[in-house]
């Protein structure tokens, strides 16, 4: 029998390691650069990793809807720790950037499948505290980890960010292993869709690419890889994406609105530390706290958004959301040289503020229009769209930041930034970074504006896809530990069943 109070405890040591990696990095840019050199592949460190999560996550999605959730949460997070491994041994920029993309591969798998379990095993009344936990818990390890990446750096030990990964992540490995107690049943043969992954992760690689490098002709590429593999999965016999989810407004509003959520989400985290350190004269353990102000905003917004859209709807509670965003790019906007580092955290704060809000009513409305066997696919749809998101804000707001500084003519290359710094024309180069990071925040703003369509897209009294029982959902809830009931899978397979104690 699954024991509840032990297997959260592991999802929440999971949801820590893909915390700790997507903020801890941001503030060791000096160091490593400093170690590695080249700072104009170090947005990559970052973009490949959520370039490889975001390929990887439906197809975790699916695999963990047919063959259960906790082999897939246990291959993922086993990988991600080999990745961790060798970043933490790193010799050059290029091999940390491979062991970034390996760390990816396994990350695919934790933030989608940890969520998956706790949906499963809690009913649709209490879904929205258990996320909200999963949440304060992620605050609280990105809280500590751009203190703690600075810190590290500060002392030269920038590659103990990666290592630290491994003891947590055994300890979350033996708790899941231990106390989760899936019974499996399945057909004997699986078609898995190995030609939809496949131009699915060469659209995505190639929109990123061009993005990241100003050719055009692969993000056209991209577009129409990706054309063909959704008009591939209307006819693929188990599609990593199914053709059903298109149908209901709830999910479509939740992935557009997931997708301005990874955007919004990675300008602060890139940026924000870079402005403190090289414009304001902060310490990086310092920069570290201010970027970490927005993970304390984004669990205490989400540790109330479940009485909010209980009461008054998932649309309205990610519209709350998305106007404490939009306040969030102005104050960000409104940073100077002069700005204090306590007043580029209470951006951060407000920024968190908003996103907790709005990343609620995503996850949970969408989980709360599908039964037990489609959650999977749900839920990896819905990170999906957030990791994607923050790929190509990457790849945008590093364009924007490296054409700004190039057409200031302080620096000659935007691998000058780090070293100017500290040279006779450091103020010039102070000047030029800070203009640079306010077009980024510029940039952002004019992405919240997206997030207004992701709104109006989710119907007013919630969404229901055809022949799902989402009042199965919301009363008995398969999450609560037997089949939904309602359709059944897309494919005819009957999936993973989990039976939690009680």
């Amino acid at each position: 029998m699954t024991r509840r109070g032990p297997v959260v405890a592991g999802l929440m040591l999971s949801m820590a390691l893909a915390a700790m990696d997507a903020t801890i990095v941001a503030t060791a840019v000096p160091a490593i650069v400093r170690d590695l050199g080249s700072f104009s592949l170090f947005p990559w460190v970052i973009a490949i990793y959520m370039l490889t999560q975001a390929v990887c996550t439906p197809v975790y999605g699916r695999l963990a809807d047919v063959y259960g959730r906790k082999p897939m949460l246990l291959i993922g997070a086993s990988i991600f720790l080999a990745g961790s491994l060798v970043a933490g041994f790193a010799w050059s920029m290029p091999a940390l950037i491979a062991a970034r993309a390996l760390q990816g591969v396994g990350a695919g798998a934790i933030q989608p499948i940890t969520q998956t379990i706790a949906a499963d095993i809690y009913p649709l009344a209490q879904r929205g505290r258990i996320s909200a936990l999963m949440s304060t818990v992620w605050g609280g390890a990105a809280l500590f980890g751009p203190a703690l990446g600075g810190l590290l750096s500060e002392f030269g030990l920038w590659r103990w960010i990666f290592l630290l990964n491994l003891p947590v992540g055994i300890a979350a490995l033996a708790m899941v292993t231990v106390f989760l107690r899936e019974s499996v049943e399945r057909r004997p043969r699986h078609r898995l869709d190995l030609l939809g992954t496949v131009l699915m992760a060469a659209g995505v690689v190639a929109v990123m690419t061009g993005l990241q490098e100003s050719a055009w002709w692969a993000v056209l590429l991209g577009l129409a890889l990706l054309v063909a593999f959704f008009a591939w999965e209307r006819r693929a016999a188990e599609p990593i994406v199914p053709p059903w989810i298109w149908r209901d407004r709830m999910l479509l509003g939740a992935f557009l609105g997931s997708g301005v959520i990874g955007i919004v989400l990675i300008a602060p985290a890139l940026y924000l530390p870079t402005f403190a350190q090289g414009v304001l004269g902060a310490g990086a353990v310092a920069a570290g706290f201010a970027l970490a102000a927005q993970s304390i905003g984004w669990p205490l917004a989400a540790a109330s958004a479940h009485r909010i859209y209980l009461r008054y709807g998932f649309r309205n509670t990610a519209f709350a959301g998305l106007v404490l965003i939009a306040v969030s790019a102005v104050m960000f906007m409104l940073l100077t040289p002069a700005s204090p580092v306590a007043y580029a955290a209470a951006c951060a704060f407000v920024n968190g503020s908003g996103l907790g809000f709005f990343s609620i009513s995503c996850l949970v409305g969408a989980q709360s229009v599908v039964g037990w066997e489609r959650r999977g696919v749900v839920t990896g749809g819905v990170v999906f769209f957030r990791i994607a998101g923050g790929a190509v804000g990457t790849a945008v707001f590093a364009a924007v930041a490296n054409a700004s500084l190039l057409s200031s003519g302080a620096v000659a290359s935007v691998d000058d930034v780090a070293e100017s710094l500290n040279g006779p024309r450091a103020q010039a180069v102070r000047t030029a970074l800070a203009a640079a990071v306010h077009n980024v925040f510029l940039a952002m703003a004019v992405m919240v504006a997206l997030g207004v369509l992701a709104v109006l897209v989710m119907p007013r009294g919630g969404g229901r896809l055809p022949g799902t029982d989402a009042g199965t959902d919301v009363g008995t809830d398969a999450g609560a530990g037997t089949d939904a009931g309602g359709d059944g899978a897309a494919d005819g397979e009957r999936p993973a069943a989990v039976r939690p104690e009680g």
